[in-house]
């Protein structure tokens, strides 16, 4: 997690506490180490974020502190709350977790009223959910695409046949059975889709393709328009 992540995600559990949180408490929800938290603590407090405690008691942040507030109205709250239930039914788990922490924020940041539309637990997705996939961390490909870093792939397509893959990947389709990886291959020099459920190993390579993300995504695009049937038909 970037530092400037980190930190934010301390004022967020700090705002959140109702009582004093200790650095091994935040260390372990953040997943870095008792000394990391201790020098972002001290980093938030230079910064004249109003944190009190210390070492062995826990930390509590002052009333009166604040981050801008989310100014939503009740049918963009009610658009967001849809949202992330959906993304219940992706199979992707980190988006899952990511999902209830968004919650947790947002129940923390809203007025009251707006709250209620949180609490109500009115609005639900309701449908097939996809399964977790088993030999892909979803996760893992979308740092990838952010990063612009290849990916080693053992592939098997429909018909069975077996193969190794170098891509470049550029997005990710969620769909109700499955998710699609869409890349770049090396092998087939082209832009082609990789059914999640047929990848049998995907590893990050430390190989980059800094700055060509933007334009494999306007080839795929392209080939949308070119795969199109015309007007005509």
């Amino acid at each position: 997690m970037r530092k400037a992540s980190r930190l934010f995600e301390i004022i967020q559990i700090l705002r959140l506490a109702k009582r004093p949180v200790t650095a091994a408490d935040i260390a372990v929800r953040l997943e870095v180490t008792v000394r990391s938290v201790y020098r972002d603590i001290v980093a938030l407090q230079a910064m004249r974020v109003p944190i009190e405690g210390g070492r062995g008691i826990g930390y509590i942040l002052r009333p009166g502190f604040d981050l801008p507030p989310l100014m939503f109205s009740i049918e963009e709250m009610e658009a967001i709350v849809l949202a992330l239930a959906l993304l219940e039914r992706t199979g992707d788990d980190e988006l899952k977790l990511a999902a209830k922490r968004v919650s947790t924020k947002i129940a923390g940041a809203v007025p009251p009223p707006l709250r209620q539309t949180l609490d109500a637990n009115a609005l639900h997705a309701w449908g097939f959910a996809a399964p977790s996939a088993a030999a892909i961390d979803l996760a893992l490909v979308r740092r990838a695409i952010r990063d612009e870093e290849k990916l080693d792939l053992a592939y098997r397509d429909e018909l069975g046949r077996a193969s190794e893959r170098i891509i470049r990947p550029i997005a990710l389709i969620y769909y109700s059975e499955t998710a699609n990886v869409v890349a770049w291959c090396e092998l087939r020099q082209a832009i082609r889709n990789f059914r999640s459920d047929r990848i049998e190993r995907c590893e990050a390579t430390a190989s980059w393709f800094k700055g060509e993300g933007d334009r494999l995504r306007e080839i795929w695009v392209g080939g949308w328009q070119v795969n199109a049937p015309s007007a005509a038909n």
